[in-house]
């Protein structure tokens, strides 16, 4: 008799924290690239005004969001047994909070706002998801320490 559980993808936990990791900063890095790209028209001098908006916006972002939920979810990886399931990189909230982040940025991309300004939003938003994935890449270098000195 086959259970449902031997069909669940289970991976080690330190692909995990990698699979996280790279999501965030992939994420991160086509929202900035998509902003760079809002903001190449407006020439160097506003374009490096609104991309350094959005980074101090960003570096807010990290501090009183996105950096916690980081840290939230790399505890809740570390108390996972050795291997979970792959899709266990977020929490279940988490996937209904990235439905609605891409159906809001969806909305706004075909709303009439100025480019500009999505780019300094992108950025943000961009540069918060680049510089929280680095908890994930400092908890998963930590993890191949830890497994080499053993």
């Amino acid at each position: 008799m086959t259970t449902i559980r031997q069909f669940k993808p289970a991976v080690p936990k330190c692909w995990l924290f990698a699979i996280g990791g790279l999501l965030w900063s992939g994420v991160g890095v086509m929202l900035i690239a998509t902003a760079i790209h809002w903001l190449i028209p407006q020439g160097p001098a506003k374009g490096i005004l609104y991309g350094a908006v959005g980074l101090t916006i960003a570096a807010l972002f990290l501090r009183q969001r996105f950096g916690r939920l980081a840290m939230r979810n790399i505890g809740r990886l570390s108390r996972l047994p050795d291997r979970g399931c792959v899709f266990a990189f977020q929490n279940w909230r988490s996937y209904l909070t990235i439905v609605f982040m891409m159906a809001l940025g969806y909305t706004l991309r075909h709303l009439p706002f100025p480019r500009p300004l999505l780019a300094v939003i992108y950025t943000a938003i961009g540069g918060a998801l680049v510089l929280g994935s680095f908890h994930y890449h400092r908890r998963l270098l930590r993890l191949g320490r830890i497994i080499r000195n053993r």
